[in-house]
């Protein structure tokens, strides 16, 4: 996996958690989901890259 994709990964995950975070303070349950759905999928991204590494080998 390249530096930049796991950077992208990285602030997208940090992202989702401020979102999440937001949203519970303000009891925004739709911001909150947001934030959540933004840290399953940079999970998944990574994931998928880190697939990627090992067939690449």
């Amino acid at each position: 996996m390249s530096g930049a994709d796991k950077a992208d990964n990285a602030t997208k995950k940090a992202k989702g958690k401020l979102k999440e975070a937001a949203g519970k303070t303000v009891g925004n349950e739709r911001l909150t989901a947001e934030g959540e759905a933004d840290q399953v999928a940079a999970d998944a991204k990574q994931a998928g890259e880190k697939i990627k590494d090992v067939f690449k080998d």
